[in-house]
C-alpha cells in the first residue's frame, strides 16, 4: 500500500487539521468530538444544516460547509458513520433558533446514528428535521443499506437545501426543498479499480485488468455486474439507461447532468464521458439546464465514474445558481 499518510489510524484527524489550516477563513474545527463548523455558525434566525458520514468520500462534506450550503460536516472514520456525539455537538454548535436540517445518506449507520443525535437534540430543546437521500438506481439493497443507497445526489441536494436555508427559508420549507431534490435525482456509478482503505492496507475488492464493476457503491460495495472493459460511450450509455427508465423524463424536461470522478479519474475522461451524456440527452429532447463534472463525491482513490441526472423546475434553478462560498463549490459571491 503506497499512501500519502502516517498512521493509519490518524488519517481523518490529521486530514481534518489541515483542512482547518488550508480553510480558516471558511470553517472551524471542533476536536473533541471531531465536527467541522461554518466560521460565522450559528446564525441566529437561519436554519442550520448538518451533514456526515464516513470520510474517504472527499469533498463531501466538509468541503461543502459555508456560505450557501452546509453550516456543519460531521466526519467518521473512513467508511465509518459518526456516531451521534459529533452530529449532536455539530447540531448545537449550528442551531440559530429556527430548528437544523439533517441530511443523510441511507447507510444504516448514518440513519441510526444521525437518528439518535436528533432525538438527543430535541431533549435539549432542537427542533431537527432529517432528510435522506436515496438517489442510487443501482441496487435496491446492499451491504450497507436497506433500501437505495444515497450518492452523488446528495450533493445536489446539500446545495439547493444550503441556499433555501441561505434566503430565510424556514425548517419546514427547507426540507420539503430537499425532499423534492432527493425525489428528483437519480445517479448510478462504476468503477475500473477498487480503492485502499488505510487501516485496512489491502483493496477493498478485486478486480481483474479488463473487468470494471457496474452500479458500484462509494464504499466500494458490489453493483449489478461485471463486466469486460468497454469504449466510454457504451460505459456512459450503461449507466444513464437505468437512470432514464427508473425516471422518465418527458421531451423538454431539463435537467442538471452531474458526472462525477470516484477521486482516481482524470478530468479528460470525465468530459470525455459528459460529451457522450449530452449526445444521448439531445436524442432524447431532454435539455441540460445545468451541469457540474468533476471529483465532487469520491471513494479514496478509486478510477471510476457516476452520473447523476436532476429533474429541474425553475426554483431548483433559482436555488441552483444561488451564490455559494466553500472549500469545494463558489461561485457569485
Amino acid at each position: 500500500m503506497k499512501k500519502i499518510i502516517n498512521d493509519p489510524k490518524r488519517v481523518v484527524d490529521e486530514s481534518v487539521a489541515g483542512f482547518a489550516l488550508a480553510h480558516a477563513d471558511l470553517v472551524r474545527v471542533e476536536t473533541d468530538p471531531i465536527h467541522v463548523v461554518r466560521a460565522d455558525a450559528p446564525i441566529a434566525g437561519k436554519v442550520g444544516i448538518v451533514s456526515g458520514g464516513g470520510s474517504g468520500h472527499e469533498p463531501l462534506h466538509a468541503g461543502y460547509v459555508g456560505f450557501g450550503m452546509l453550516d456543519a460536516a460531521v466526519p467518521g472514520a473512513v467508511f465509518t458513520s459518526p456516531t451521534p456525539d459529533p452530529i449532536l455537538a455539530a447540531t448545537k454548535a449550528v442551531d440559530g433558533g429556527s430548528g437544523v436540517l439533517h441530511i443523510v445518506k441511507n447507510y444504516t449507520g448514518d440513519v441510526l446514528n444521525f437518528e439518535t443525535a436528533a432525538d438527543l437534540a430535541a431533549a435539549e430543546g432542537i427542533t431537527v428535521r432529517a432528510v435522506v437521500t436515496n438517489d442510487d438506481v443501482a441496487v435496491k439493497d446492499s451491504l450497507y443499506t436497506a433500501g437505495r443507497r444515497g450518492v452523488a445526489g446528495t450533493v445536489l441536494v446539500e446545495k439547493i437545501a444550503g441556499a433555501a436555508a441561505e434566503r430565510g427559508d424556514s425548517l419546514d420549507e427547507v426540507a420539503a426543498v430537499a425532499e423534492r431534490v432527493n425525489a428528483g435525482a437519480r445517479s448510478m456509478g462504476l468503477a475500473l479499480t477498487p480503492c485502499i482503505v488505510p487501516h485496512a492496507g489491502e483493496p477493498s475488492f478485486t478486480l481483474a485488468e479488463d473487468e470494471i464493476e457496474i452500479g458500484i457503491g462509494i464504499h466500494g460495495e458490489p453493483g449489478r455486474e461485471r463486466v469486460q472493459l468497454e469504449p466510454a460511450d457504451r460505459l456512459v450509455d450503461r449507466l444513464l439507461e437505468p437512470i432514464l427508465d427508473d425516471l422518465p423524463y418527458a421531451e423538454g424536461e431539463r435537467t442538471l447532468l452531474f458526472v462525477n470522478g470516484m477521486g482516481g479519474t482524470p478530468l479528460v475522461e470525465l468530459y470525455l464521458a459528459y460529451r457522450r451524456a449530452a449526445e444521448v440527452l439531445a436524442e432524447r429532447g431532454i435539455p441540460i439546464a445545468r451541469s457540474l463534472v468533476g471529483n465532487y463525491i469520491t471513494s479514496l482513490e478509486m478510477q471510476g465514474m457516476s452520473i447523476t441526472l436532476l429533474k429541474l423546475d425553475d426554483e431548483m434553478i433559482e436555488l441552483w445558481d444561488a451564490p455559494v462560498q466553500t472549500a469545494a463549490l463558489r461561485w457569485g459571491r
